[in-house]
């Protein structure tokens, strides 16, 4: 099937939104000199004037966190979203996924570039996704290996059963095969931001590696809000600080463009994923005294041991088991808010996507127009690496996303719009921590055998580092399937998605192979 390259300008709609939201910000705002709860329609013209101005200007800005906009985005970039949208913690997304969605018809944001550099744009794209149907194909077989091993097909097995690991061989195949799959290709999702967020966004709105598509994009979500309440903008708020007043755009640029950069970034990790930079030297006995202030004993009452076992055993402490994740409410799981971790760590850019999800963890990431290398500079999957083949195709294809970029750099495109043409696979390293609380709940979720692949192995990495530390704090870190082991059932829970591994048995040394 011969690919053709479909773009467009960005799709954004309003889903849903207060019926007077800046009406109710200054209720909100009243209410705190009130002894009763003032209502929106209890606003008058003079409180918009001189409450709005008042509490915006003077940064009292939590009257404005009251309402939330629901948007819809289509037509939006993998880069956009990953250097804008989602680089900060205030937002909620339900968002596609290239894991387990074939993509089926080469889509992909396109800048404003014309002539020779539009042609190598629109052909490095088209090329790409060729590749990705050529690997989607090539990596199947594998996976359907895999899979009907671990899940222990017979030949007198059931034939529903063989066409679902059928299916998810493909979706394996397809989630390996998007690290091919250029940082331009778009996305679509459901974007849940308040009001003080969105005022923030577009104050922001050109400090990310996406300014162009990130003011066309929010840009659209304010011209939205302002249609529907013209308050929430007229009456409070600035408008974008300009691109040369940002301080980061200040910066100097690398002698060696980024390659020196990631020579010593990676020669500090030495074959690691994921390495522990720092922590909390006595993270054990801060917890422990932290536990101990929060119930008013001393440590003749209550042991270091005994305080961290009642925090991080599952079998004693059944916010652990829970899945809802109460622990941010729980008294007793915010002493686990006293012990940090800081990892640095390189990750695919699709795998950080993904991984930055986990916003209570943040990290510094990295500007790619500052960190922009002239090699190819690319995280390969084992799937991939195990099969001679497709390692071919891959690592052509690779070749073929930085010639295109480089290309287009020589003529004269900027970096911003060159950088759209890498893959998915481009790596990023970047310095990423966290709380205790925080981490733990990441590490539950990500050592399990369903995680994305290279977060899983940076969790890995990461825990087998705390174990080394704090082992008093490691020995109770795991997927859920070893957390929830002979205390609750179900033992796994994710369901028909189970990974086919008892890993309970023996995590962490179990082996994954998918």
């Amino acid at each position: 099937m011969l690919l053709v390259l479909a773009t467009g300008s960005p799709r954004v709609t309003l889903r849903s939104a207060p019926a007077t939201p800046f009406d109710g910000a200054i209720a909100a705002a009243r209410t705190c000199y009130s002894p009763r709860v003032i209502g929106a329609t209890e606003v008058t013209d003079r409180q918009r004037d001189t409450i709005g101005a008042l509490t915006f200007d003077a940064g009292h800005h939590t009257v404005y966190q009251h309402a939330h906009f629901e948007f819809g985005l289509e037509n939006v970039s993998r880069q956009f979203v990953w250097t804008f949208l989602h680089s900060y913690p205030f937002y909620n997304s339900e968002q596609s996924s290239q894991r387990y969605v074939k993509l089926k018809e080469a889509r992909a944001y396109v800048p404003p570039i014309a002539g020779e550099a539009l042609d190598v744009y629109e052909a490095a794209i088209v090329r790409a996704w060729d590749r990705y149907g050529e690997l989607s194909a090539l990596l199947k077989d594998d996976a359907l290996a895999i899979l009907k091993e671990l899940r222990y097909v017979r030949p007198n097995s059931n034939p529903e059963r063989l066409k679902q690991i059928d299916r998810d061989a493909e979706k394996r195949a397809i989630e390996t095969a998007r690290y091919v799959v250029p940082i331009a290709a778009f996305t679509s999702m459901v974007h849940t931001v308040s009001g003080i967020v969105l005022h923030r966004l577009w104050r922001m709105v050109n400090s990310s590696d996406a300014p162009q598509e990130a003011r066309a994009v929010v840009g659209e979500m304010v011209r939205l809000v302002r249609e529907w309440d013209p308050l929430f903008f007229e009456k409070v708020g600035a408008g974008p600080i300009e691109a040369g007043a940002l301080p980061e755009r200040g910066f100097p640029r690398p002698q060696a463009g980024g390659d020196r950069f990631v020579a010593d970034f990676d020669a500090r990790l030495n074959g690691r994923w994921s390495r522990l930079r720092d922590s909390s030297g006595e993270a054990e006995a801060i917890v422990a005294d932290a536990i101990r202030a929060t119930f008013g004993l001393s440590i003749d009452d209550m042991s270091d041991e005994e305080a961290l076992d009642r925090a991080l055993n599952p079998a004693r402490n059944p916010y652990r088991l829970d899945v809802l994740n109460v622990s941010y409410h729980s008294p007793l799981m915010r002493a686990l808010h006293h012990a940090s971790y800081v990892f640095e760590k390189r990750l695919s850019h699709t795998a950080d996507s993904q991984d930055q999800r986990h916003r209570m963890v943040p990290a510094s990431r990295p500007l790619m127009t500052f960190a922009d290398t002239s090699q190819p500079d690319y995280i390969t999957p084992r799937l991939i690496a195990a099969n001679a083949r497709a390692r071919a195709l891959y690592d052509c294809a690779m070749r073929e996303a930085w010639t295109a970029k480089n290309r287009l750099l020589a003529l004269g495109v900027p970096l911003e719009f060159a950088l759209y043409v890498l893959p998915n696979a481009k790596t990023l390293r970047f310095l990423e921590s966290g709380s205790l609380l925080a981490l733990l709940h990441k590490w539950t979720l990500r050592t399990c055998f369903n995680a994305q692949e290279e977060i899983y192995l940076a969790s890995m990495d990461e825990i087998a580092q705390v174990r080394a530390v704090h082992p008093r704090i490691g020995r109770y870190i795991g997927p859920p399937c070893v957390i929830r082991n002979g205390l609750i059932a179900p033992r796994c829970t994710e369901g028909s998605h189970f990974c086919g591994v008892p890993v309970w048995r023996d995590f962490p040394v179990a082996v994954r192979r998918l």
